[in-house]
């Protein structure tokens, strides 16, 4: 460059500007080729070759590829080995080139060849992955991955059932490579599906249900058919639907009134018309739970008290509770003469503790004396009271004056299932003391107030003490008593008086609270600051304890869920507590799968462990409604603890569920990754893209000069003297 610059200066009084520019490509020619030799320059020959990459063939195998290619066609999978037969020659040029890798997929991927994938891989997966499929195949053994060519009908019912979210679009990209698809299947066969089914978890006896049911219809005629609901059976709802022509989804109400509480199968059905492909789609089955719209309470209190007044606000208050309430101002021996003059309205005696009894779920006789009325009668209705409670009926009883041993209980037919013993006669406790849950306590659902054995007890030791206390005899072991709380400084023959015992009865429960001073666990709990809460849950889960609420029963049976896939094992867990709620170890638990017929079609059995828990399988079922019934070995002198569950097969599983096939889905998967695309039927196969192999170096390497040639030498002389004789001549020395 100083060379040139040096020239022009040089050249600054040179009058003609062509004579200037030509000196000046002289000088930078003789530059330019002074350089090239100074620098010495060489060409490297390399041996290289390039490398060879595998090419995934990837072909569905589940058992949506046996559905019809089209109306009255071959199967897919059929037209899919058609192709693969047919195309060999081109298959058998792409395999020069890169190393075919076959794989069969359905919800896992395996290894194939292209001869069994010719005459037609079978098709019995019960799920389509075809994002999980492509990244196995990214992910596999030996050579770079090229590309993919991806046979299927698009059928996903995994990863890309809900299309190509974000999340999937962005692990698509991330594969790296052209995907090309081939759809097998452009439209859904003739068939009629019940396609979902939109139900409440539970619902409320002797309230109106609507089940809302989707059905899809592809290829068929207009025209009406019925679709009906049944409850393991039984019909119980029923709705015509009109199909026509261009519609293929019809939305059905389907409304009832369950009649009975418990845990139903409710299977909505459409009919099997000629020529579906598909039969097993067109019922679909779902458990429903039916639980009581409120809880019916019968209330009877002998007088007025801060005991009646909180529990009576408290079930007032409770909207899943229908509260009927009596309690007597004034008895006889108050005022004498005849009895509708002693009350502001009658009390209906031969009516609720007659017919109507039955009615109710619980009855709470809260500081009751039934002696004093002997006009009315009561005495003659209290074995009606004890059969209630042995046919499954819940009696709480609770303490004051005139309530245990002043109303002499102990001689009546309810001490047969009172969970203590009265003693006649015998006078109120009044002494300041504080409850102690026992050991059963700490863990029953009705005392267990805290979260834990130890904190359960730390929240008892803070509430405010009690002040009178009925003083009663526990049971004696095996008569099915509990007593949860105790007040440890009164004894009774040298034990701790019960303040809480509860006791199983036949089909019902009883419980006794032997003071008419918890209302101290709210209001004067709440007094101190410390809230209401204690009292609240004690008799909320008293209540539910009464009545038997599910959620608090001994015995769970629960199915893995609660609709299975055909050919599927029946998976249950097993919960089993004892009479203090504790684990119940070392207990037999027989489980009964039981069909809409009423036929047993399945048992089994499991011993529970250390935490109470047992695990039974039963054997796949045909599809259809189920009752799961599960009983535990009683202890000697226990109740038999019994649970009831219902679960329902399915008929068919995702993939025989929806006959439909996706090109849209598989075209959007090549597009989005760069690969082509066609469908069968009278499609072949798409233009294969793939990733260039790298070239990669694997033999010698050998340099050659090629400065060192006399032509470069002998153009820098002619160079030089073209610029030397031009100078002479032009004078521009």
């Amino acid at each position: 460059m100083a060379a040139l610059a040096l020239t022009w200066w040089g050249l600054r009084t040179e009058p003609r500007r062509g004579r200037r520019l030509t000196l000046l490509a002289l000088r930078a020619v003789s530059a330019l080729l002074a350089l090239f030799l100074l620098l010495e320059p060489a060409v490297q020959l390399l041996q290289t070759a390039r490398s060879r990459l595998r090419f995934a063939v990837l072909v569905d195998t589940s058992r949506s590829m046996r559905f019809p290619i089209e109306p009255g066609g071959a199967s897919r999978a059929e037209a899919v080995a058609a192709l693969l037969a047919g195309q060999r020659a081109e298959l058998s040029r792409l395999a020069e080139r890169v190393d075919l890798d076959w794989r069969g997929f359905d919800a896992q991927t395996a290894p194939a060849d292209v001869e069994a994938a010719a005459r037609g891989l079978p098709s019995d997966g019960s799920r389509s992955d075809l994002l999980g499929a492509l990244q196995a195949a990214a992910a596999g053994p030996g050579r770079r991955l090229a590309g993919v060519l991806l046979i299927s009908d698009g059928a996903d019912n995994a990863s890309l059932a809900g299309g190509l979210t974000p999340p999937a679009r962005a692990e698509l990209r991330a594969l790296g490579v052209p995907v090309n698809a081939v759809a097998a299947g452009r439209e859904p066969p003739r068939d009629l599906a019940v396609e979902r089914v939109a139900a409440e978890e539970f619902a409320f006896v002797r309230s109106s249900v609507t089940v809302e049911a989707t059905l899809r219809a592809h290829g068929l005629d207009p025209g009406p058919i019925t679709v009906v609901l049944r409850r393991e059976g039984a019909v119980v709802a029923q709705a015509v639907v009109q199909l026509e022509a261009g519609q293929d989804r019809y939305q059905v109400p389907l409304t009832f009134r369950p009649d009975t509480t418990g845990t139903f199968v409710f299977t909505v059905a459409a009919p099997v018309l000629p020529g579906e492909a598909v039969t097993a789609n067109n019922q679909r089955s779902f458990v429903l739970r039916v639980i009581r719209d409120r809880v019916r309470v019968l209330l009877v209190a002998g007088r007025p008290s801060w005991d009646e007044r909180f529990l009576r606000g408290l079930l007032k208050q409770d909207p899943n509770v229908d509260l009927v309430s009596f309690f007597i101002l004034r008895t006889n021996a108050d005022q004498p003469g005849p009895q509708d003059q002693l009350s502001l309205i009658p009390f209906p005696v031969q009516e609720i503790f007659g017919p109507q009894l039955k009615t109710f779920d619980a009855v709470v006789l809260l500081n009751f004396n039934y002696a004093p009325y002997r006009s009315l009668d009561i005495e003659r209705f209290l074995p009606n009271l004890r059969d209630y409670v042995r046919g499954g009926g819940g009696l709480a009883m609770v303490g004051g004056e005139q309530g245990f041993g002043e109303a002499r209980y102990g001689a009546t037919p309810l001490a047969e299932v009172l969970p203590v013993v009265p003693l006649d006669g015998a006078g109120l406790a009044e002494e300041s003391f504080r409850p102690r849950p026992t050991a059963e306590g700490r863990r029953h659902p009705i005392t267990a107030i805290g979260a834990g054995e130890a904190a359960t007890a730390a929240a008892w030791e803070a509430l405010p003490p009690l002040e009178v206390l009925n003083r009663t005899r526990p049971l004696p072991p095996g008569s099915g008593a509990v007593v949860l709380l105790e007040a440890p400084g009164l004894l009774v023959d040298g034990q701790p008086a019960p303040v809480v015992a509860v006791r199983e009865v036949g089909a019902g429960r009883t419980l006794a609270v032997t003071t008419d001073g918890s209302w101290h666990w709210g209001y004067l709990a709440a007094e101190r600051g410390g809230g209401d809460g204690a009292y609240r849950r004690f008799w909320s889960s008293a209540l539910r304890w009464l009545v038997r609420d599910p959620e608090l029963t001994p015995l769970k049976a629960e199915p893995d869920a609660p609709a299975i896939d055909p050919g599927a094992s029946v998976g249950l867990s097993i919960s089993l507590r004892g009479a203090d709620y504790g684990p119940a170890p070392g207990r037999k638990v027989a489980v009964e799968l039981v069909a809409e017929d009423g036929k047993t079609v399945a048992r089994g059995e499991a011993i529970t462990g250390a935490d109470g828990a047992a695990r039974v399988e039963l054997p796949a079922a045909p599809p259809g409604a189920y009752k799961v019934s599960a009983r535990a070995e009683p202890v000697p002198g226990g109740p038999t603890e019994t649970a009831a569950t219902a679960l329902t097969v399915r008929g068919a599983g995702p993939e025989d569920g929806d006959a439909t096939p996706r090109p849209e889905l598989l075209s959007a998967i090549a597009e989005l990754t760069g690969g082509d695309f066609t469908s069968l039927p009278g499609g072949g196969l798409p233009r294969l893209h793939q990733l260039e192999p790298e070239v990669v170096e694997i033999g010698q390497r050998r340099e050659l000069p090629i400065w060192n040639r006399w032509w470069y030498l002998a153009a820098l002389c002619a160079s030089l003297g073209a610029e030397w004789i031009l100078r002479r001549r032009w004078g521009s020395w």
